[in-house]
């Protein structure tokens, strides 16, 4: 008779790697379900004062480049204020911002906001400056809206109000100015404020 094979006795798992991968897998499940709480609502609000401060400075103004660059100036300082808030939020209560909530937030939000870079762009070189108060609500109540779905109930409704808000605009233009300060400003510091209050700032 043959000698038999030598076969190889798998090592057994111990018990706490067993386990450890355990609650590495239960930790990840979490983080992927759980929505991004860092969307700022004081960093809402400040946003919002600084659109009001936009929209009453371009008030009167014609659609023209001092008035562009007044409200993307008020874009670049919002965009400031909203983001300090959203790290202070985070470091102080929530999650971290590159949290699996937070990439999807971001991966989601940050498309309509480079679209509408971009249409920015091209609209001003074919003289299409009535358009731009629509097209800005309408893109970043999408970007709001998308991000939305993966952070608090509030936030999926107020991309909804700018986007009704920017196909409004669309069809007026003549009211693009007062109806960016009704978005970008009041309801900013509205749904900021009830943010601020219901989820920690």
């Amino acid at each position: 008779m043959g000698a038999l094979p030598d076969r190889k006795i798998a090592e057994p798992v111990a018990i706490h790697e067993h386990a450890i991968d355990n609650l590495r897998f239960i930790r990840e499940t979490m983080e992927r379900a759980a929505p991004f709480t860092a969307v700022p609502g004081w960093g809402g609000v400040a946003m919002g004062c600084i659109a009001l401060c936009a929209g009453f400075l371009g008030s009167g103004m014609r659609y023209t480049k001092p008035w562009l660059e007044i409200w993307l100036g008020a874009a670049v300082l919002a965009s400031m204020a909203g983001a300090a808030a959203m790290i202070w939020k985070s470091r102080r209560a929530g999650p971290p911002l590159w949290s699996a909530a937070g990439r999807r937030f971001a991966m989601s939000f940050a498309p309509a906001i480079v679209a509408g870079s971009l249409l920015t762009i091209v609209m001003v070189r074919a003289d299409a400056w009535n358009m731009l108060p629509g097209m800005w609500l309408l893109l970043y109540g999408s970007a709001i809206t998308a991000g939305g779905t993966f952070s608090v109930r509030l936030i999926p409704v107020l991309g909804v109000c700018f986007l009704v808000l920017g196909s409004y605009a669309l069809f007026n233009p003549g009211r693009g100015n007062l109806l960016m300060i009704a978005g970008f400003g009041l309801l900013h510091i509205v749904f900021g404020f009830i943010i601020a209050r219901r989820y920690g700032g």
